[in-house]
């Protein structure tokens, strides 16, 4: 069946990934619909403080516009990317993998207090793809067959890529900058002489995220241990008649 299909291949898809798409797919949609409208949705500070409409925090980084172009292609850039650094580099480390979400949402939103963005979904797009580059360098890419380089330049290009639609830079430039402070402290400093880990996943994301390694030192008390027990044999007796 094609249901079976489809289901089984979006339940194959990790588990972040999957999360995150379908809720930028469904926001979407729902705009689309008329169900909400994006003045529901987008980045402003004084309706989150002032108003308590915190779920903004979230819903910036959820819609992408309306269905079109740009819409299809950031679904296309965001879905790649995250489901292979989460396969990738992140693969047994759910919980590192949402640490960055949060790490890099935070910093995003820290500067959107003191900017006019109202949606930053493109911003921690550009983010996955620089932090994805920066761990493959030497993978050779090819853009819409026109450029051949290699991985690290891949956020610069789709920059430039926006700059000849005509779209502000500050997005894209945004998405670089909280890569590479997230690439800088995870990957480099604490590789550097004196340097040291700085980002640790809180141990809460630990429990809710990763599976519980089993404890080699562990010894079982004697009635959880699984004991061989003698089969018990049963003989027929003949009874005389």
């Amino acid at each position: 069946m094609a249901y079976q299909g489809f289901a089984q291949e979006y339940m194959g898809i990790p588990a972040v990934t999957r999360a995150y798409t379908t809720a930028c797919v469904l926001t979407t949609a729902a705009v689309q619909l008329e169900l909400i409208t994006p003045f529901q949705l987008y980045f402003n500070p004084e309706l989150i403080f002032r108003r308590f409409q915190v779920w903004r925090l979230i819903t910036n980084f959820l819609f992408f516009g309306p269905l079109g172009f740009s819409f299809f292609f950031n679904m296309i850039f965001l879905y790649r990317y995250c489901r292979m650094l989460e396969e990738g580099s992140f693969r047994g480390r759910t919980a590192d993998f949402v640490f960055m979400f949060l790490f890099g949402g935070f910093l995003m939103t820290l500067f959107g207090l003191f900017a006019s963005l109202f949606f930053l979904g493109q911003a921690f797009t550009i983010m996955l793809v620089y932090v994805w580059s920066r761990r493959n360098p030497y993978i050779r890419m090819n853009f819409f067959g026109l450029l051949n380089f290699q991985a690290p330049f891949l956020p610069w290009v789709l920059m430039g890529f926006s700059l000849l639609l005509g779209n502000s830079i500050i997005i894209d430039l945004l998405g670089i900058a909280v890569g590479h402070i997230y690439y800088f402290l995870e990957d480099v400093f604490p590789n550097q002489p004196g340097g040291k880990k700085l980002l640790l996943t809180p141990g809460f994301l630990r429990m809710v995220f990763d599976t519980p390694e089993e404890d080699p030192n562990y010894n079982p008390l004697p009635e959880d241990r699984p004991e061989t027990q003698p089969a018990v044999h049963q003989e027929d007796q003949q009874h005389p008649q």
